[in-house]
């Protein structure tokens, strides 16, 4: 049997490794946290949307960064510093905020996200204890008219683009959610769209995996790699060598500083964002939402309540800035009048850094001069949206040419594209 190591055991790690294993793959995983961990995978927002196929480098997005900029409550911020990758990361960045780049990626987007969503029925359905997997659709909610009217055109272009989508007043808002008050212009429903627990991904995908016989290495830490004539043959970690025919790169927001000792070129920045759960919350939700002037994300996860937010660029850095924290719980109170700070106040944040590339795009797939490494990460705040399509991918290409995506699409995701100048 061949041997894959993977690093890194985050959501896009374990769904990699469950492909493996499906393809008859040998899997040893490496993480640097415990068995025990609360990493970027487990308190987001748990989403899965076709919906969102125009990527984090869109129209506008540097205007926005540039009106927020001094707004310590805003939700997207970049935090000023001295650091070369980041001027390099945010002049890349500003080259992909336009239409032409939109038009090109957001049909490869939407399928991969649909791919995902089929993927997590079967998931759902194989995997022990399930994902909590909840197909309802997703609320767009929109407190003002200027709001709703930018949904409204967001929703045109989803419709174009054979996703369906239903713009709402708010009356017939509140037809869908009939036990939440809700002060708000309107919004656009996605029915396609869906949401599930993170936590309860994570700990039956882990638990599987385990009694698949697939071996973990926690607490561990890639120091570099024993390589010869462009063939890995071991990971060298803080616990020793780990040999395998095979290595996959899946880790996040760290995976450039592990790539620099292959001498790969991964620019990425970790977006950092927070998330408040209330486990008792006064009204409870059917539908997962985006507040979109906040942009808030609200998923019920069981009885519980979550709010997630913020975008905040400020390298791998996982303090908490309790005014981000404070936009938060300001915006949830404007559109769920019934919640207030009280809600909140003995509610311990959690924290966790997305990859985010330049470009909006994950990177996936052979990076030029190895023979036996593939890199599955930089999925920004679509981790969990892409993973099973993203670690299927990965898991094909093993083997050969990926079959669940045509060669010219996963081309925009390789992870070349910055090393060539693409």
């Amino acid at each position: 049997m061949k041997h894959v190591v993977i690093v890194g055991a985050g959501v896009i790690g374990l769904t990699t490794a469950w492909y493996c294993r499906k393809r008859g793959w040998e899997v040893t995983v490496i993480d640097r946290k415990p068995a025990q961990r609360d990493g970027c995978s487990y308190g987001n927002a748990g989403m899965v949307v076709p919906s969102h196929f125009v990527p984090l480098a869109a129209p506008g997005m540097i205007k926005l960064g540039l009106k927020w900029m001094w707004n310590p409550e805003s939700p997207f911020y970049i935090k000023p510093r001295l650091s070369w990758d980041l001027l390099s990361w945010l002049w890349q960045f500003r080259g992909f905020c336009n239409s032409q780049h939109v038009q090109r990626v957001a049909p490869v987007l939407r399928d991969l996200h649909l791919a995902s969503r089929s993927l997590y029925e079967q998931v759902q359905a194989e995997l022990p204890g399930g994902v909590g997997l909840s197909q309802r659709g997703l609320m767009m909610l929109c407190r003002t008219q200027h709001g709703l009217q930018e949904e409204a055109t967001g929703a045109e272009l989803a419709e174009k683009m054979q996703v369906a989508a239903q713009v709402m007043n708010a009356d017939e808002i509140a037809q869908l959610e009939p036990n939440l008050k809700m002060t708000v212009a309107g919004g656009v429903y996605y029915p396609l769209d869906c949401h599930l627990s993170p936590a309860t991904l994570m700990a039956n995908l882990q638990s599987d995996l385990e009694r698949q016989g697939v071996v973990f290495h926690w607490g561990t830490d890639v120091t570099g790699f024993d390589h010869s004539h462009g063939t890995i043959n071991a990971v060298q970690t803080t616990q020793g060598d780990v040999a395998a025919d095979q290595y996959i790169l899946c880790a996040g927001a760290w995976s450039p500083t592990v790539g620099q000792a292959l001498g790969l070129r991964l620019p990425m920045q970790a977006g950092k964002g927070y998330s408040l759960t209330l486990e008792n919350p006064c009204e409870l939700p059917k539908l997962c939402a985006i507040l979109t002037e906040a942009r808030v994300a609200v998923t019920p996860i069981g009885n519980s309540l979550r709010f997630g937010g913020t975008m905040e660029i400020a390298g791998l850095n996982e303090s908490i800035g309790p005014r981000r924290i404070q936009g938060i719980v300001r915006s949830v109170s404007q559109y769920f009048p019934s919640f207030g700070p009280q809600d909140f106040s003995h509610v311990h944040p959690w924290v966790g850094l997305r990859p985010c590339a330049p470009d909006g795009l994950p990177y996936l797939g052979r990076p030029s001069g190895w023979k036996n490494l593939v890199v599955n990460s930089g999925h920004a705040m679509m981790g969990i949206s892409l993973a099973p399509i993203s670690a299927k991918i990965t898991a094909e290409s093993l083997d050969g040419p990926a079959d669940s995506v045509n060669s010219s699409s996963l081309a925009m995701f390789s992870p070349n594209r910055f090393t060539r100048g693409l």
